[in-house]
């Protein structure tokens, strides 16, 4: 049908199991309204009705192979999985819209969430930090000073938990220094934290870019150095960022153990594909590119605004 790709019209065989599958429930549909009393009738729908179930759950299995499900060949091991050119029909089209509209009401709700956070939370522990302070200067007992000592521990860990939720529902250092900082920031930490060596090439500015291309392409960074430290066994990371006149190309690499990239069990992962959507999003390109044993990259083009 014109206008649609990646769909293929059933086979032959195909064709002639759903044939066979129809005849043989609307057999047993008649044997059993007029032939209920006769003897052997029951042995039959049971018979019929077997048959239709085996048919059925072949046309479940052939639909769920991955050359018939998506049509077209697949793409040849090492080579860059791309994503899909394109919807192919409204269904999907109002799948993918609604799929981007959650994403951008999620991290509204983030940000909202990690300023009160911040506000409030954070002042609430801010005074009973003074207050703490107050009375460990108006009581002597040593039993008594070090409970404060301890309280005041405690205290601190709560602050640092808190900055740490915070920055992660909505990094700090993206709304205030821009993409490239806040990239940085994060993936050095994360790779200190981790044990990886860190490879980054990354504009000094970052101005010229949307909110929500920077927040974007920042999740999507966060989402694969995630995907890195849990899954890759690698022991370094490149990140090469750089900003054109009306695009922005960012490239995610590792040394690990790689993936074979045509396989539907990663390629539609949740992960990758909650990247590949904050792409389509933004109107730009996603590849995911990885070999067995040698790694995997990320390549992503999005327009600057």
């Amino acid at each position: 049908m014109p206008g649609r790709r990646g769909l293929r019209s059933p086979s032959l065989p195909t064709r002639l199991a759903m044939l066979g599958a129809l005849l043989a429930v609307l057999l047993s549909a008649a044997l059993a309204a007029r032939l209920a009393e006769a003897p052997g009738a029951r042995l039959a729908i049971a018979v019929l009705a077997a048959l239709a179930l085996g048919l059925l759950i072949a046309l479940g299995r052939l639909g769920a192979a991955p050359g018939y499900r998506r049509g077209g060949p697949r793409a040849a091991p090492g080579q860059p999985a791309q994503d899909p050119e394109g919807p192919f029909d409204p269904m999907t089209r109002e799948l993918s819209a609604l799929s981007s509209h959650l994403q951008a009401v999620s991290e509204r709700e983030k940000s909202e969430l990690a300023r009160n956070l911040h506000d409030e939370l954070g002042g609430l522990l801010t005074a009973a930090k003074m207050d703490l302070s107050w009375l460990q200067a108006r009581v002597a007992e040593p039993a008594l000073q070090e409970r404060l000592a301890q309280l005041g521990g405690v205290l601190d860990e709560a602050m640092d938990l808190k900055r740490r939720v915070v920055e992660d529902l909505r990094p700090s250092l993206l709304d205030h220094f821009g993409l490239p900082t806040a990239l940085r920031a994060h993936v050095e930490s994360a790779c200190a934290q981790a044990g990886l060596r860190a490879d980054l090439a990354l504009p000094d500015d970052g101005a010229a870019l949307s909110r929500e291309t920077a927040i974007a392409l920042f999740r999507i960074v966060q989402e694969g150095l995630t995907n890195i430290m849990r899954h890759a066994g690698a022991s370094s990371v490149t990140l090469r960022f750089h900003i054109e006149d009306d695009a922005c190309r960012l490239v995610l690499s590792d040394d690990g153990r790689g993936f074979d990239a045509t396989d539907p069990a990663f390629r539609w992962s949740h992960g990758i594909m909650g990247m590949r959507q904050r792409v389509h999003a933004l109107g730009g390109r996603f590849e995911i590119d990885s070999i067995p044993g040698d790694g995997t990259t990320v390549r992503v083009t999005a327009p600057v605004s």
